[in-house]
């Protein structure tokens, strides 16, 4: 009988939209664009880096790394400075000449493009690991579940596009990966809140508020349940099915970045709303 195929896959990093998303992250929002006008501050820089070999570990668990390709213009400073490290894991570094502004180098065209035709010339392909937040990226995301492979999406909270993740059979927070450490983000100058002027009511802009995400996870958690037990009918589910349906609703659901250790611990929080079984090794769970 002959073993199953081991899964094989691709990485491919939008480098500039990584590193500049990170460095907003920790440093304010638009800080990279207002810093680099004036010199980006090496300490600013130290605080923002990106663990490249955090990414790569985690790729790593989904099967063999047959290619990895970071795209970028390596002749920025921002840049350089990861060269050796990128190199030294077997990444291939794409060069990317910018246009008149900054970050607009085409990286989406190129990835998109090598990738589609990366699934083509290597079919036996089984993951695609795209590196990025942006929007762009929703299309490339669908051809290549429409070719087959599995679609993994990695970006940094706040700049990631939640029509990205929906895009992938899974979407992972940056943040959340294994050995990233946490950074408190620094509150600048800029952020501020603007001193209330009188203003009438007309004038008043409309602000959308964000969803708390601990609600929002408590509500997805509420329909994974209702869809098992109605496709299923039966009260008590694997919390792994659990996981998993929620996971297909919401490719960026991570109990990690809610606070928890584990999926077990998630429910546990929730005990108002579900009911977790863990007198056998395997673990049930079902609403209340």
């Amino acid at each position: 009988m002959t073993e199953p195929a081991a899964p094989r896959v691709a990485v491919y990093l939008d480098f500039d939209n990584i590193v500049i998303s990170r460095y907003d992250q920790v440093n304010g929002r638009n800080s990279f664009q207002r810093d680099k006008a004036k010199g980006l501050d090496a300490d600013r820089l130290v605080r923002s880096t990106v663990d490249v070999g955090a990414i790569l570990d985690f790729a790593s668990s989904f099967g063999t790394l047959v290619l990895t390709r970071a795209y970028a213009d390596w002749s920025a400073d921002v840049n350089a400075g990861y060269r050796q490290q990128l190199v030294g894991r077997a990444v291939d570094l794409v060069q990317l000449f910018p246009a008149a502004a900054y970050g607009k180098n085409g990286a989406d065209i190129r990835l998109a493009v090598d990738a589609v035709e990366d699934m083509f010339r290597l079919p036996d392909l089984t993951h695609v690991v795209i590196v990025a937040g942006d929007s762009d990226y929703i299309p490339l995301a669908q051809r290549c579940k429409r070719l087959g492979r599995y679609v993994v999406g990695i970006g940094v909270a706040g700049s990631s596009s939640r029509a990205l993740a929906a895009a992938c059979d899974e979407f992972v927070i940056y943040d959340a990966l294994p050995g990233v450490p946490t950074v408190e983000p620094e509150r600048s100058a800029e952020q501020e809140p603007p001193k209330r002027t009188r203003r009438t009511k007309a004038a008043e802009p409309a602000e959308p508020e964000e969803p708390d995400p601990q609600a929002a996870a408590t509500a997805l958690l509420t329909r994974a349940l209702q869809i098992g037990l109605e496709k299923d009918d039966v009260d008590w589910l694997h919390n792994s099915a659990v996981k998993a349906q929620m996971k297909r609703m919401d490719p960026s659901f991570s109990e990690k970045s809610l606070g928890f250790r584990s999926f077990s611990d998630f429910l546990r929080s929730r005990s108002d709303v579900v009911e977790l079984e863990e007198s056998s090794t395997t673990r049930m769970v079902k609403l209340r």
